[in-house]
């Protein structure tokens, strides 16, 4: 199918000048986005979770083609740490609806002090509807068993792929029918940029283990110095020479 290519969040000052021109207001960012990726991550809904009209005004300021990935809220992944999940994730979800059909995957990103817990995870994603796809970040290495991998398939859960400084930070696992990958920092000179040959080894083991029939989602959360807007083109030009379908990329 498709690499959903794009970076987590838009409203970055130091991108004007980069992606955005020094006359386009703020306010209009998003819609000069959209222009350039076909798909975000909605990361400070990590912080403070948006009001479902906030989700419906997003939808309908971008184009019918656009995907959006939403952060879940911290209150169920830090404060609750996954317990009593049912009531977080239907508020979660609840509020997310109003971006329609733009929404994409959900992603928990686990607090690295979270230690393994396969029933807590098990019953929280139990939480989210078979429409819905979600992607884990788990953070402590203690994650890594059989058991757990076993638990994201049976929920067709995706394992998210984690780069800190050109390495991965958890097991390559496939556990489902599409895949989400998260680079964070990059060892390049002009930091946190990430090399060429790092992002065509990522493009590469992305490639293998996923085939162009299967969905691939795609966040560059190097934010500063405009460097997530860099590697996404860099990245996306990489996987159109492994005859990838990719969406726009600037």
């Amino acid at each position: 199918m498709t690499w959903y290519v794009g970076t987590s969040g838009w409203q970055y000052k130091d991108w004007r000048g980069l992606l955005y021109p020094a006359d386009v207001p703020v306010r209009r960012w998003l819609e000069e986005y959209t222009a350039h990726f076909a798909t975000v991550e909605i990361n400070n809904a990590f912080y403070r979770l948006p009001s479902r009209e906030t989700f419906e005004a997003w939808r309908d300021r971008v184009p019918p083609d656009f995907v959006v990935a939403v952060k879940a809220s911290r209150y169920l992944t830090h404060i609750k740490r996954l317990k009593e999940p049912a009531e977080p994730v239907d508020r979660l979800l609840t509020h997310a609806a109003g971006l329609g059909d733009r929404l994409g995957p959900v992603l928990l990103q686990l607090p690295p002090t979270l230690k393994a817990d396969p029933a807590l995870l098990d019953a929280c994603l139990a939480c989210f509807p078979a429409s819905v796809r979600v992607a884990v970040e788990p953070r402590h290495d203690s994650w890594w068993t059989p058991e757990v991998r076993e638990i994201l398939q049976a929920r067709r859960a995706a394992l998210c792929w984690a780069d800190v400084r050109a390495r991965p930070v958890a097991p390559l696992w496939r556990t489902a029918d599409w895949g989400y990958m998260r680079f964070h920092q990059g060892r390049a000179k002009d930091w946190p940029r990430y090399g060429r040959q790092s992002l065509q080894t990522w493009a590469d083991r992305i490639a293998h283990t996923w085939p162009d029939a299967e969905d691939v989602y795609v966040y560059f959360n190097n934010d500063p110095n405009g460097a997530a807007v860099e590697d996404a083109k860099v990245f996306a030009r990489t996987a159109r020479r492994l005859d990838r379908t990719v969406t726009r990329t600037p």
